[in-house]
This record gives structure tokens, C-alpha cells and sequence, in this order.
């Protein structure tokens, strides 16, 4: 018998090579810059409170542009420190912080995440890398990319 999970969230794509959800097509900011930047974004990962050491979140974001490149980044958490599960209806809303790396860019960063589980189609409400990135506003992913865990009756 597996171990039950009480609050926690998969996002994955298994149909996917990477297996990442993505979500296409998105205006972001980084700080520093003025405006938008459009381009995709690509989320994984397996987080539960309970084994926050062995908890893994990452973001990928590749730019529209041409050449493309100049804003692409990989982000990976490397200190998940909180997860949060709040009902909402049917739905289910997983907000996770900690702390991480951005490809390229030196130290590290503070991070939040909040990810829907909804009936409709799941997304990702928020991401923020502070003083780097904002995902400014909620991402649309494929229906079962994120897997809510704990905001069920058990």
C-alpha cells in the first residue's frame, strides 16, 4: 500500500517526451524589462508536505521570438519550504513557496506557485520568481495535467 499524500500536487504530462504541461502562447515580465515577453511555458512537478526534501518543482519558459532565445530559462527548486491545499468548490487550489535556481543567473531565488486543480480545464494561477519573473496572470494547461492530493474527503 502506497503512502497517502495529505497535501501536495503533481503536475506532469505523461504524454509528453519531457513530460511537462505546458501552456503556449503567454505574456510574462521580467523584472528589469519593460513589458511583456510572450512566449511558453513548461511545468513539473511531484511535491507533497510530507517529503518536502524529496519534493521536486520546475519551470521552463522558451520565447516566442525571433531569434528566440534571449529570455529562456529554466528554473528548479531546490527548497520547497511550504504546501498549502485549499478547497475551493470542486476545485482545488495548491499554492507551494520555497526557494530555487534560474539557468544562467546567479544565487537564488524565493518562489510561489499556485496550481488549480479544476473541474473544468487545470492551471496554473500564479508563478512568481521574485525579483526575476512574473507569470502575470493564470496559465491554461491540458485537463489532468495537475493532480491535486489532500484537498479530497479521505
Amino acid at each position: 500500500m502506497g503512502v497517502i499524500c495529505p497535501c501536495g500536487v503533481l503536475v506532469h504530462n505523461p504524454e509528453s517526451v519531457s513530460d511537462e504541461a505546458v501552456s503556449n502562447n503567454n505574456n510574462v515580465k521580467f523584472e528589469g524589462q519593460t513589458g511583456t515577453v510572450r512566449g511558453s511555458l513548461f511545468y513539473k512537478a511531484d511535491v507533497c508536505v510530507t517529503t518536502l526534501a524529496n519534493s521536486t518543482l520546475s519551470l521552463r519558459f522558451v520565447e516566442n521570438a525571433t531569434p528566440p532565445g534571449t529570455n529562456n530559462f529554466t528554473f528548479t527548486a531546490t527548497n520547497i519550504t511550504s504546501v498549502v491545499c485549499k478547497q475551493e468548490g470542486q476545485n482545488c487550489s495548491i499554492t507551494v513557496t520555497g526557494t530555487g535556481t534560474v539557468s544562467g543567473q546567479v544565487g537564488t531565488f524565493a518562489f510561489e506557485a499556485t496550481f488549480r486543480d479544476v473541474v473544468g480545464r487545470d492551471n496554473v494561477q500564479s508563478f512568481v520568481i521574485t525579483g526575476f519573473f512574473n507569470q502575470t496572470g493564470a496559465a491554461p494547461i491540458d485537463q489532468g495535467s495537475i493532480e491535486a492530493r489532500g484537498c479530497q474527503e479521505l
